[in-house]
């Protein structure tokens, strides 16, 4: 025996092992991590340890470094190579992990990097756990040429084969930009820091020099840009620590995958408490906007309610919240905004919602107050006509408990698309302010009643009559209920137990599309 492998000390594997384990936890070194730091950046290892609970972090492929040889690269390997990867828990629940680390490389992906993600993304499918990918990177090492593109591919359909099967969420933390931006987009969500990040295929150079056009980075893919007006990006935080938090809320309305149901917490809200204040929401003037936000926030458990893409397409609102302590999707019209008509970009993000809930067995509760689809040429022209049909499909595939609430206007064919008893929603009520009808009284008597409105001797007087006569048959909920289209008209004070019971009611509910490889959504 040589008498160093009773001295930790002396040994010289796990001399080895322990300086392998510092040179991997240095990164770039001190000087690299005090520029990421005065960029306003946390660094790899400070994200994943916000993100997981305290000491549940397992690191993998901590000493794995580059293959790469040419351009002087092979005396520049550090352990880790520019993304530290594992797996921890969240609030108790298992998560896999990748944080790219811009302090080595500049977090430019080279092949080995790649096959540290896809490696977690491979183990996560398997035993069904989100992943969590905290990007800031310069995008592919240049040094690499093919095998790094090829090492972006990999990742992409790794997305997309897990996609629907375990949640994905991104953090976009730092710089991601050409080909790097692919893999966020099909992941099922994207967190933008303020002021410290940005997305674009091509950069403000690129598009001076093709384009002639001036832009900055934060216009061009800042995070309030993706939010409020290309909706790539469904989350603004104002700094990375807000990010990370936000990350963990949004995990906690999430299953851990496609074969589980979403968590339940337990609620100390009256699941069956009334709301006096919802009683006078609804202006009895139905051409006067109110905030479908309050409605929400008064039925849902303690009033909170996680908002999903807050600045994007605001004419519909879509977001999580918690009923009886069971987690819930919400798809509302806004009549606050452009008095709530679905347009071509509300019909995307209310799809996309859709359909990830439906992914993951989350129910889901949409409250119509909608008057039609936004006329024009821009949107004709945009094609609205596909976009809407997007809504309906997702809609009309889903197979999660759908209950649906019209509180006011439900009109023509954005009333078929919104959840409606024929597309299989399951539980529908109406306020007995609603109005569902092909269009409003107003526009239906002038179409109707053209040539006695022509031949009457006062025309207002006579239109204002008729008006009144087709808003007592058709503007209003009773006609609907009396062939079966509406389950029930409720008093909007009993909103929040109505919606639980019927929650309840459904819980086991389980139905079947029929057999198929995969539909053919108009994309």
């Amino acid at each position: 025996m040589d008498g160093t492998q009773g001295n930790p000390e002396k040994d010289p594997l796990r001399a080895r092992l322990v300086e392998l384990e510092k040179q991997a936890e240095a990164g770039g070194g001190a000087d690299r991590i005090a520029k990421q730091h005065e960029a306003g950046k946390l660094t790899a290892r400070e994200r994943i340890d916000l993100l997981l609970d305290p000491g549940s972090f397992c690191e993998l492929d901590k000493f794995v470094t580059h293959r790469a040889t040419e351009f002087g690269m092979a005396d520049k390997k550090i352990p880790g190579d520019g993304v530290v990867t594992g797996y921890g828990t969240v609030d108790g629940r298992q998560v896999f992990v990748f944080a790219q680390d811009f302090t080595v490389f500049g977090g430019s992906l080279s092949g080995a990097y790649a096959q540290k993600i896809c490696k977690i993304m491979d183990l996560a499918t398997r035993v069904g756990a989100p992943v969590v990918g905290l990007n800031d990177s310069g995008g592919a090492r240049i040094q690499e040429g093919v095998e790094s593109l090829a090492g972006y591919a990999d990742i992409f359909l790794r997305n997309t084969l897990a996609s629907g099967v375990v949640p994905q969420i991104s953090l976009i933390l730092g710089p991601c930009a050409g080909g790097a931006v692919y893999s966020p987009a099909i992941t099922d969500f994207i967190v933008m820091a303020k002021d410290t990040s940005y997305m674009f295929i091509t950069g403000p150079d690129v598009i001076k020099t093709v384009t002639h056009e001036e832009v900055s980075k934060e216009s061009l893919g800042g995070a309030l840009s993706h939010n409020s007006r290309s909706g790539v990006a469904h989350f603004a935080a104002d700094n990375e620590q807000a990010a990370i938090l936000l990350t963990r809320e949004l995990l906690s309305y999430l299953p851990s995958n496609n074969q589980e149901d979403p968590p339940v917490e337990p609620s100390d809200d009256d699941p069956f408490r009334t709301d006096d204040a919802l009683k006078a929401l609804v202006p009895a003037n139905p051409n006067k906007p109110y905030d479908i936000k309050e409605l929400i926030r008064a039925v849902v458990d303690n009033k909170h309610f996680f908002e999903v893409q807050e600045h994007y397409a605001k004419n519909i609102v879509v977001g999580f919240a918690r009923l009886n302590g069971r987690s819930v999707g919400i798809v509302a019209n806004q009549p606050a905004v452009l008095a709530g008509v679905l347009d071509i970009d509300a019909s995307r993000k209310a799809a996309r919602f859709v359909r990830f809930c439906d992914c993951f067995n989350i129910p889901l509760v949409t409250l119509v107050d909608v008057p039609g689809f936004l006329p024009g040429t821009s949107q004709e022209w945009g094609g609205i006509i596909t976009h809407g049909a997007k809504l309906l499909y997702a809609y009309a595939e889903a197979t999660v408990p759908k209950v649906t609430l019209i509180t006011r206007k439900a009109y023509g064919g954005a009333y078929d698309v919104m959840a409606s008893k024929h597309i299989r929603a399951d539980i529908n009520y109406a306020y007995p302010t609603a109005e569902i009808a092909v269009m409003g009284p107003e526009g239906a008597v002038n179409i109707i009643f053209r040539n006695e409105l022509l031949k009457a001797a006062d025309a207002n007087a006579e239109r204002q009559r008729l008006v009144n006569d087709y808003r007592e048959k058709f503007a209003n909920p009773f006609k609907a209920a009396e062939l079966g289209y509406i389950d029930e008209v409720i008093r909007p004070e009993e909103t929040r137990g109505k919606l639980i019971r019927a929650l309840e009611m459904l819980k086991d509910k389980r139905q079947e599309n029929l057999p198929r490889k995969h539909g053919n959504i108009p994309l």
